[in-house]
């Protein structure tokens, strides 16, 4: 064998010994850059910006969940506590009751509770939002924009990519900072 860097020959044993040493660190060096990408992911999450959304629906049915992972949110700080709620009611409800036929929400999502009239407040069980944004879309409409969707990252598997962030014709979807993951409506961003 040759003669390794002290002038002595290099036997069979030592070769493959180097040999082992440099695959292991070629393989560590690619197992911690596998990581710190993997972790550099993670640092990312999917979040709607509420600037941009035009209710379309979609992220009810092309979350790759059984049960959509975006839910309508309620931003009480621009509520106005409305008797007639347009994010609540259908356009033109028989009564303002909270009987389903007068309700927008097909899930029974939005809890209406009696404050002092001629105001009530309106919450939402995520546990049955589907995400379809017709409270959001009835709110805007006609309302101050209180309700708006979020993606929940306790539901969100966070897809590479995105089922819904392709199929947003907005382009509203989007990957934000893990720290700052909620868009509230009010945000200038």
């Amino acid at each position: 064998m040759n003669a390794g860097s002290g002038g002595a020959p290099v036997n069979r044993r030592q070769f493959l010994r180097a040999g082992a040493r440099a695959l292991a660190l070629v393989g560590a060096g690619g197992l911690a850059g596998l990581l710190a990408t993997r972790a550099g992911a993670q640092t990312l999450v999917w979040q709607i910006d509420p600037a941009k959304c035009v209710n379309c629906g979609n992220c009810a049915t092309q979350c790759v969940l059984k049960q959509s992972a975006v839910k309508c949110v309620h931003a009480f700080a621009l509520c106005g506590y409305c008797q007639l709620c347009t994010g609540y009611f259908e356009p033109e409800p028989n009564a303002l009751t909270t009987a389903a036929e007068n309700q927008l929400c097909p899930t029974a999502a939005i809890i209406r509770t009696y404050v002092e009239d001629p105001y009530y407040e309106y919450t939402i069980d995520e546990s049955r939002c589907i995400g379809c944004a017709k409270c959001v879309e009835g709110c805007a409409r006609f309302g101050n924009g209180s309700l708006f969707l979020q993606i929940r990252h306790d539901r969100c598997v966070n897809c590479n990519e995105c089922a819904i962030a392709r199929s947003c014709p907005t382009e509203a979807i989007q990957r934000v900072p893990v720290g700052q993951p909620y868009r509230l409506k009010t945000d200038a961003h």
